[in-house]
């Protein structure tokens, strides 16, 4: 259920009635580890399992729901990550993007207006493996790729209470 990274899929604007912010309240931060999810849901929401893995289905086509997935604290995993950024040409995006999003290693991949006009995240179990794709992304595209890992991590809950 997730899209894909990159795309022209612009949002469109939707009304959500009041069912849909319990659904979209609940599962923000609470989604429930359990085998029948949805059901969990629905019984906190007052509405029946199929109910409300339809709404979320119709909320992610629609734009309103981006993502559904956890979210792990890599380092503590023994993962190591990095922000990047790269500089490319306008006939080379596309080839760019594709060639960075073959890796499943790379958690975002967004367009910025900014002379770094693409950025993306990527994690690896290791600081060499993180080196060797972004070499193999360089070689592959003829753009250099800047990396950033981060010096201090700051973690932050956010959620959007409707």
């Amino acid at each position: 259920m997730t899209p894909p990274k990159t795309g022209n899929r612009k949002p469109k604007t939707v009304l959500v009635d009041d069912l849909d912010k319990a659904i979209l309240n609940e599962i923000q931060s609470h989604f429930p580890l359990v085998p029948r999810p949805y059901a969990a849901v629905g019984e906190r929401v007052g509405a029946p399992e199929a109910e409300v893995l339809r709404r979320v289905q119709a909320m992610f086509e629609a734009g309103v729901i981006r993502r559904l997935g956890a979210n792990f604290t890599s380092r503590k995993l023994g993962y190591t990550s990095t922000l990047c950024a790269a500089q490319v040409p306008p006939e080379k995006l596309e080839a760019f993007v594709a060639a960075v999003n073959r890796y499943p290693q790379v958690t975002h991949n967004y367009l910025r207006r900014h002379r770094f006009n693409v950025w993306f995240t990527l994690i690896a179990e290791s600081p060499e493996k993180l080196h060797q794709i972004l070499g193999d992304i360089s070689r592959a595209t003829g753009v250099e790729v800047l990396s950033l890992p981060a010096r201090e991590v700051f973690k932050i809950k956010v959620d959007f209470p409707f």
